[in-house]
């Protein structure tokens, strides 16, 4: 329905907690949006993910991150952006150079749309002209539910219903989303929580 039209190319840092990337990927596979990422931001994901586990004293956290991401390229596999031509090699002036692979990335997909929690790496003088816009995942997802809020809310609804450890009522799932720094996305859902 709205795929066909939105690409948003998600860095690592929306990735990596586990509501903001359930979210994106439930709204991206209900065809709200074109999800994209490139094997570096993969990697960085990957990466963060076995830091976090590592701090929770899990020993398989290695494991557990690369079985996360490999779930993520099995529901996503048109989702890879590979860089190649002149594309690989772009730099844009970003604050933070080591970013640059990201907004090259969403460049190649020709995204609308750069979900990341670094706003400010991503200032919209250089964005503008690209036609991207850089949105935080709560942001993006608030706006998201909003295009068709029906749809929506059936498909988190869903989501909510395969989350075992712990299941969760309505209500605890708002508020683990608040705890996420949803809050957006929460004060939306609050207003759905018998729907969900």
């Amino acid at each position: 329905m709205f795929a066909n039209r939105y690409t948003a190319l998600v860095d690592a840092c929306s990735l990596v907690s586990a509501p903001r990337r359930d979210l994106l990927l439930t709204l991206a596979e209900a065809e709200f949006f074109r999800v994209r990422w490139s094997s570096k931001i993969l990697g960085e994901t990957e990466g963060a993910l076995e830091k976090i586990f590592l701090d929770r004293g899990m020993e398989d956290a290695k494991d557990r991150a690369r079985r996360a991401v490999g779930a993520m390229e099995r529901a996503f596999p048109e989702a890879l952006v590979k860089l190649r031509g002149p594309t690989a090699a772009l730099t844009l002036g970003l604050p933070d150079p080591n970013d640059e692979h990201v907004l090259a990335a969403a460049v190649q997909t020709q995204a609308q749309a750069l979900v990341t929690e670094n706003i400010d790496d991503f200032p919209d003088e250089i964005l503008a002209p690209l036609s991207i816009e850089a949105r935080t995942a709560d942001d993006f997802i608030a706006d998201t539910i909003a295009l068709d809020e029906g749809k929506a809310i059936a498909a988190i609804r869903t989501l909510r219903a395969r989350l075992k450890r712990p299941e969760l009522s309505a209500e605890d799932y708002v508020r683990s989303l608040e705890a996420h720094g949803l809050f957006v996305t929460a004060s939306i859902l609050n207003a759905h929580v018998e729907s969900i």
